[in-house]
């Protein structure tokens, strides 16, 4: 039988899942994944910059298919890519890449291509974005998103721009190289994740871009998700040539498909980051201009519908700072302490602390619709001072977070019967799980994990 191929090009970790329909579903065959390792300086932005090597995430794409099945790679039928929205990468649009020989076949290797500035790129500051032209767009801009990354370099380096006359997410770049594409194709949903780009119109904001001088033939064409993108032009690592790959896809809308069943579901996914996502109604249309103090986003889905989701960027970065400090205070006093350690020893206080009065609000990153509202602790007592009581309000704080960006009420007003946990940070923290069903007055299902590569492939 044949198989579909779905592959997630995260922030840390690439992944590909091979995944077979049967009469209950969609069935996972074989996946791999492999930790990309590939941060890098920005030379540019400095520290505010956040940019990854293209080389080393097509590296650990490379080993993450070579580790598959060559049988089931040869059945592969179709292609679904998703991958970390709102960054974006520069290449030259006939030498992005080379194709080589290897051990499983034909693979492609980055040639002219920049660096990917991430998600997480924090150059284009406040006053920057307030420098830039409104957007006719339902979504708030803000930095990391593709457009205001070309905003800055057009400012701050425009020389970088002349080097290159193609651009989009990692994943359009991957499509582009995979098919051959003479310009790049780009989904709606990833679309509207660079700013400028009306998901109403499905077009470009390009009278508001090309007045101020925007590099507008830089845009990608734009097409629906779960629309065919092109053909392999080789049999890659095995798989067919001619094989139809998938215009790529949002990581974020892939991981709700691959568990979302129910309209009435919510899904609460804490990783790196934080999402609580709810579908809404069929028909439904965001607001034609954004409301920067709304702590809802409104992301393109599939079939012309919309979720509905508070996306915070305090999620389980928030407890790995919280280890990194004790971590390093530990090593300041003279002793050393693995954080691995540290974090089984902070959750097993927290498990015999069964509340805390110590209020913690940790939203250390900041948040897209506050970014200026950072971390404070109040209600610090001296009984409330042990590790126990720390991480206890420290969990609290990140559902008490999300919560305030979408909540209760909104989620019974939508008709949410129950909330589908997910993601690393839930799986592996029990306090996480304990603070969550203390908070939502809903049924509370783990253990249907959220997997974009899975989605991926799912939608084709």
């Amino acid at each position: 039988p044949s198989c579909v191929l779905g592959i997630d090009l995260g922030t840390t970790s690439v992944k590909a899942a091979l995944v077979v329909g049967a009469e209950r579903g969609h069935v996972v065959a074989e996946s791999c994944s492999r930790e990309t390792q590939a941060h890098t300086s920005s030379l540019e932005a400095g520290p505010q910059g956040m940019e990854q090597d293209v080389r080393r995430i097509i590296t650990a794409l490379n080993e993450c298919l070579a580790a598959l099945p060559q049988q089931q790679l040869q059945r592969v039928s179709r292609i679904g890519i998703s991958g970390q929205m709102h960054g974006i990468v520069f290449w030259k649009g006939d030498q992005g890449c080379r194709w080589t020989q290897c051990g499983t076949g034909p693979v492609f290797e980055p040639e002219e291509v920049s660096h990917l500035i991430t998600w997480q790129d924090g150059r284009c500051n406040p006053t920057f974005l307030s420098s830039l032209p409104l957007p006719q767009s339902h979504i708030s801009l803000a930095t990391g998103f593709g457009c205001a990354t070309v905003y800055w370099y057009l400012k701050k380096s425009p020389d970088f721009l002349k080097s290159y006359d193609a651009a989009g997410t990692i994943h359009d770049y991957v499509v582009a190289m995979l098919c051959d594409l003479k310009k790049p194709l780009m989904s709606v949903q990833n679309a509207t994740s660079w700013g400028y780009f009306s998901s109403r119109k499905k077009s470009w904001n390009t009278d508001v871009l090309k007045k101020s001088g925007f590099p507008v033939h830089l845009l990608p064409e734009v097409g629906d998700p779960g629309s065919i993108a092109g053909r392999t032009i080789c049999a890659w690592h095995g798989i067919p040539k001619g094989t139809e790959v998938g215009i790529a896809l949002g990581d974020f809308q892939c991981s709700v498909y691959s568990c979302l069943t129910e309209r009435t579901d919510a899904v609460l996914n804490i990783s790196t980051s934080a999402q609580l996502t709810i579908s809404m109604p069929p028909g439904f249309q965001p607001p034609e201009t954004p409301d920067p103090s709304s702590a809802v986003t409104y992301f393109p889905y599939f079939n012309g519908d919309y979720l509905a989701v508070a996306a915070s960027l305090n999620g389980g970065n928030v407890l790995a700072t919280f280890v990194d400090m004790v971590a390093r205070w530990t090593e300041e006093l003279g002793l050393q302490v693995q954080e691995s350690a540290i974090y089984a020893k902070i959750i097993k206080a927290a498990l015999a602390q069964n509340d805390s009065k110590l209020s913690i609000h940790p939203t250390i990153f900041g948040e897209r619709h506050i970014p200026e509202q950072l971390a404070s602790v109040t209600s610090i007592a001296v009984s409330e001072l042990s590790l126990g009581h720390v991480t206890r309000a420290l969990c609290r704080g990140i559902i008490e977070n999300l919560c305030s960006m979408l909540p209760v009420q909104r989620l019974m007003e939508t008709g949410v019967r129950r909330i589908l946990g997910s993601g690393s940070a839930l799986a592996r923290n029990e306090v996480l799980r304990q603070e969550v069903e203390r908070i939502f007055p809903f049924p509370v299902v783990y253990g249907k994990d959220v997997d974009a590569a899975v989605g991926a492939a799912m939608v084709m």
